[in-house]
């Protein structure tokens, strides 16, 4: 329980897309747990009402244990999973645009066309989304900030794109979450969210 809270938290979600995925948690979580309650109480039976279990066909049981009772909770499961992770898609381009690479152990974030010189934290304009080019140098990296969004894999020569977005300006934290070495546990970066003014005249001016 102590990993559902605090700065790395995806059941804390800043922004919209974060927020999907913490839907998609909490109903999966839902889902889960009526599929157990169901075999509880079928296992109950089994122990409290074997007669009446007996009288239960193998057949019924594949019909009605295997299809009837847990189908229509995974096609709810299956369904909230298509909706909310097609909204996690980078569809069309975002306003912003930010490459960010990572090497063991630790990320470098460049704003081209824009002042702003290389830096380790992440900049990001609060209330518009982001578009985040994911790379890597040496090795497979992944880009995950829980509050903000899901995750991409950086992979060496290929980039990939993430969507990120906060609803407010403030500081948040990211982690690679793939294991890249002995340094993997310390490789977090901050992402500092500005109001878009603030923003603009960061890029503009170049001095983090």
């Amino acid at each position: 329980m102590a990993g559902c809270s605090g700065a790395l938290s995806a059941l804390d979600p800043a922004g919209p897309r974060a927020a999907n995925l913490a839907t998609l948690w909490w109903v999966m979580l839902i889902g889960a747990t009526l599929l157990f309650a169901l075999v509880m109480v079928l296992l109950l039976l089994a122990y409290t009402r074997s007669d009446w279990i007996s009288r239960v066909t193998p057949g019924q049981w594949i019909i009605g244990g295997g299809l009837m009772l847990p189908v229509p909770i995974l096609v709810l499961l299956t369904g909230t999973a298509l909706v909310l992770g097609e909204q996690l898609l980078p569809h069309g381009e975002a306003p912003v645009r930010v490459e960010g690479e990572a090497r063991q152990w630790a990320w470098t974030f460049r704003y081209p066309g824009t002042a702003m010189p290389p830096t380790e934290t992440l900049h990001i304009p609060a209330g518009q989304p982001v578009d985040i080019v994911v790379t890597a140098r040496d090795m497979i990296h992944s880009l995950w900030v829980p509050r903000l969004g899901g995750k991409i894999d950086a992979i060496p020569g290929h980039p990939n794109v993430i969507r990120l977005e906060a609803d407010e300006a403030g500081i948040y934290w990211g982690q690679c979450a793939e294991y890249c070495g002995e340094g993997h546990d310390g490789m977090q970066f901050r992402v500092e969210a500005h109001d878009p003014a603030a923003f603009a005249a960061l890029m503009e001016g170049g001095n983090p």
